[in-house]
């Protein structure tokens, strides 16, 4: 794993557009989230998925570096490297809460 491969993927429009479909997804079937500063401000078109970028390139960094090292072209676009379950659990678990709406 490298620093390189975590700042690229953050940086993949591809994987950005999938990151920012699961974050609506949420919006849809979790109302404490679609409540939140975040998914108000997500959901008016306000912000995009930046706030969630780095903390998906982490957890899913193993996958992106080994795909980016066999010569897979688009890491981010591709289901099969990344999957929607695991941008779920990413997105989901790294949720931009403010420090006073956070589920307990």
């Amino acid at each position: 794993m490298s620093a390189a491969s975590i700042s690229q993927a953050a940086n993949d429009p591809e994987l950005k557009a999938r990151v920012l479909a699961m974050a609506h997804r949420e919006l849809q079937f979790d109302d404490a989230k679609a409540q939140s500063t975040y998914g108000k401000a997500l959901a008016a078109s306000q912000i995009g998925a930046e706030p969630l970028m780095y903390p998906v390139a982490v957890d899913t960094e193993a996958a992106y570096e080994a795909a980016l090292q066999a010569g897979r072209g688009a890491p981010g676009h591709d289901s099969d490297i990344i999957t929607d379950a695991a941008l779920t659990s990413a997105v989901g678990a790294h949720w931009p809460w403010a420090e006073d709406e956070e589920p307990a």
